[in-house]
């Protein structure tokens, strides 16, 4: 699969992405929501290989070629569709997670038949969530002391809350997020 919009491409990940997946999932302030610790050069060349065999994970790179995040999307019971991105704190602030996001929003619902997407995000991680508003997602939900992803050091689950968003495709039709990303 491959997409492009005005400024990227979304497309499959290869093996020859470990550079560019390493540089950002190195990085603690873009990992710190996630359910792992900064990668390894070695941990990035095996992880840039996993996701070339990964149909949930997509790579957004600009023209140049340089990806500077991915996006995950899976799809579950009922057509519904999980959503997840991760991106590169050097490009964090420009519209590319909207940008792609919205591209992918709209070739799920259009052609892949997703009935409703649903995105997960830890509350402290401002930035996600108002990113999810903003593409039109509702709150739906939060989870108080749901999951875990890390221990203490006498090993005791360090629990964390979440929020559940969601969005049908009627709704994503008619969202202000996908007349933003059309203009």
């Amino acid at each position: 699969m491959e997409l492009e919009t005005k400024r990227l491409v979304i497309r499959c990940f290869s093996g020859n992405d470990t550079e560019d997946l390493y540089e950002y999932l190195s990085k603690e302030d873009v990992v710190k929501y996630e359910p792992y610790a900064p990668y390894s050069r070695q941990e990035a060349a095996a992880e840039a290989a996993r996701r070339a065999e990964d149909p949930r994970f997509y790579a957004v790179a600009l023209k140049t070629g340089k990806v500077i995040g991915n996006l995950y999307l899976e799809k579950g019971d009922y057509d519904t569709w999980e959503l997840g991105y991760v991106f590169n704190s050097d490009y964090w602030g420009r519209g590319y997670a909207f940008e792609s996001v919205s591209a992918l929003l709209t070739r799920a619902t259009e052609e892949w038949g997703a009935r409703r997407i649903v995105a997960m995000c830890n509350p402290r991680n401002e930035a996600s969530w108002k990113l999810l508003e903003r593409l039109g997602f509702r709150r739906e939900g939060t989870l108080i002391r749901n999951i875990w992803f890390f221990q203490d050091e006498e090993g005791k689950p360090l629990w964390q809350d979440t929020y559940e968003y969601g969005m049908l495709k009627e709704e994503w039709r008619r969202s202000a997020g996908r007349r933003e990303y059309e203009r």
